[in-house]
């Protein structure tokens, strides 16, 4: 698979999980938009070549 695949398998990934949080009530979507911060945050630092 190439990168451009890979992107928007992501990206897809993302929006299907962003509509899924927007579904739920307020204080269970505040958990999840941190859950995912985190998440995101962890592939960030994990990505190779990223900034220290």
């Amino acid at each position: 698979m190439d990168d451009a695949s890979e992107h928007e398998d992501d990206t897809g990934d993302l929006l299907s999980t962003l509509e899924v949080i927007e579904a739920q009530p307020l204080a269970t979507r505040a958990e999840a938009y941190d859950t995912l911060h985190d998440t995101l945050a962890r592939r960030l630092e994990a990505t190779p070549g990223a900034p220290s």
